[in-house]
């Protein structure tokens, strides 16, 4: 996942907070802010200290940036996205975590229509 797709700024993870929808699951939150003006979406990455060591929380991300750029054709452009782990994410393997977030992405409602044939690789 390129750079320019991340969320960075305090300032912006304040404004999908406060302004954006907010969905969730056992594993997740996912808090989606529509942005006109922005031709690809970003994604923002929140894993709390409580979850675990440095080398557990970045392999979190890890598995979340994968997922999201194996459904990246799925998703709809011109969002914000900030994903907050919870805790169960740290006992996860990969297909858990994709499948987990394709769960709260679906129940908020910006998945497209899922492609014939492209469920779990």
């Amino acid at each position: 996942m390129k750079k320019e797709f991340r969320v960075k700024k305090n300032k912006e993870f304040q404004e999908a907070f406060k302004k954006g929808k907010s969905f969730a699951n056992r594993q997740f939150v996912v808090y989606s802010l529509k942005k006109p003006d922005q031709e690809h979406f970003r994604i923002g990455l929140s894993v709390s200290k409580k979850i675990g060591n440095a080398v557990t929380r970045n392999q979190i991300k890890r598995y979340v940036r994968q997922a999201f750029h194996e459904l990246e054709h799925e998703i709809h452009n011109q969002y914000d996205y900030i994903i907050i782990a919870r805790k169960p994410v740290a006992d996860m393997e990969f297909h858990e975590i994709k499948k987990s977030l394709m769960h709260v992405l679906k129940i908020s409602k910006v998945l497209t229509k899922q492609m014939p044939g492209n469920n779990d690789k």
